[in-house]
């Protein structure tokens, strides 16, 4: 049984839903990055999401995009990713997590080199948002057989078809995209969204986390009620920009981080 199922199975035993924080690798730098991965267990966090930088995310809105540049900037890499990932198994073989990105950085890495370290530094799921399962031969089939979650995305114009095509080698759980359109510019709205997750439920057994626009508890109660997970990413990012605008302190950096993070938990 993958870290990922384990983990879901456990909540839905006691009835609790999962938080899944996103932060984006060497986001503001290494040792802030490291600092707060390495706590949001103890914050609540079920799961964990970490962006693998990339020069051109398409599906990321302004606040992702800045993230992502400030870290390439910083001379990130995917073996710095992965140097995260070493650093938190030291002090956390339990909580799972997975790898967010795009194809191209994997590609250049090599994509047998890359899913040799997500499986020997512990790594449990992928969310690869460009590679669709028309191309599962280039990554997913693989990964799969390393015991690997391939976590696909699902949106609103998702329709029957397509979505039995997606389901198709899908473990771990389904990343549903609340809104239409790029990450953190936009808040879902509740009655299509459960109607939509009705839906897909009709299809799979898999959990559903849902993510994009989510900012504020109170989304989190409300979503909570239908789903199995909320994804946040823009909101718990963005507060970290924030403090850097204000030229404060790591500390304080990473204490407003985990905060966060704490608070949307409180809801759950």
């Amino acid at each position: 049984m993958s870290k990922i199922k384990k983990k879901f199975d456990d909540l839905r035993l006691e009835n609790k839903k999962a938080l899944i924080p996103f932060i984006t690798a060497g986001f503001p730098n290494n040792n802030i990055c490291q600092s707060i991965i390495n706590k949001l267990p103890s914050m609540g966090a079920d799961i964990i999401e970490i962006g693998m930088p990339f020069s051109d995310p398409m599906a990321e809105g302004p606040i992702i995009q800045t993230s992502s540049k400030l870290s390439i900037d910083m001379g990130h890499t995917m073996m710095k990713t992965f140097e995260i990932v070493k650093d938190f198994r030291r002090i956390d073989t339990n909580t799972p997590i997975v790898l967010m990105g795009y194809y191209n950085p994997i590609y250049r890495f090599g994509t047998d080199k890359f899913l040799q370290n997500c499986r020997e530094l512990g790594v449990d799921g992928l969310i690869i948002v460009d590679l669709p399962p028309e191309h599962d031969d280039e990554l997913c089939i693989n990964a799969k057989e390393l015991g690997i979650d391939f976590i696909r995305l699902v949106t609103p114009t998702t329709n029957q078809d397509r979505l039995k095509i997606i389901l198709n080698n899908s473990s771990g759980f389904l990343y549903y995209v609340s809104i239409t359109g790029i990450t953190g510019t936009k808040k879902p709205e509740i009655g299509p969204l459960k109607e939509s997750l009705d839906f897909v439920r009709e299809f799979t057994h898999l959990p559903i986390a849902v993510g994009f626009g989510i900012k504020t508890p109170k989304q989190v109660n409300l979503i909570n009620e239908f789903s199995d997970a909320v994804v946040v990413g823009s909101a718990l990012v963005n507060t970290i920009l924030n403090a850097l605008e204000n030229d404060e302190s790591d500390e304080f950096i990473i204490n407003e981080a985990l905060g966060f993070i704490s608070n949307m938990k409180q809801t759950n």
